[in-house]
C-alpha cells in the first residue's frame, strides 16, 4: 500500500509528473510519464496553432491572396510576436544600418 500512499497528495496532472520524478518512477514507467507530459503540453500547443490561424486569417484578406508563402510568413512572424516589436527601437536600427554603408 506504500505505492499508493506516496500518490495521495497529487490532485492533477502536474503534481503527478513531479511526484513520478521525485520518486524515480518516471524512469521505471517511462510511457506513463511521455503520457503525463503530452497531456501537460496539449493546451500550449492547441493555443499555439490556434494562434497562428488566427493571425493567418487577420493578414491573408482576399486583397492580399496573391502575397507568397514567404511573405505571409514573415508577416505572420511580426504579427504573432508584435509584443517584441512594439519593443524595438526603430530610430535605433536605422542609425545601425545607416553606419553599416
Amino acid at each position: 500500500m506504500r505505492r499508493i500512499e506516496d500518490f495521495r497528495d497529487c490532485h492533477d496532472i502536474a503534481s503527478l509528473a513531479k511526484k513520478m520524478v521525485e520518486l524515480e518512477r518516471h524512469i521505471m514507467f517511462p510511457t506513463v510519464y511521455r503520457l503525463i507530459e503530452l497531456a501537460l503540453l496539449l493546451p500550449v500547443a492547441t493555443a499555439t496553432v490556434e494562434r497562428a490561424f488566427s493571425a493567418m486569417k487577420i493578414i491573408k484578406t482576399e486583397l492580399r491572396s496573391k502575397i507568397s508563402d514567404g511573405w505571409l510568413n514573415d508577416l505572420m512572424v511580426c504579427y504573432i510576436e508584435r509584443g517584441i516589436f512594439k519593443s524595438l527601437d526603430l530610430g535605433k536600427i536605422k542609425k545601425d544600418f545607416s553606419q553599416e554603408g
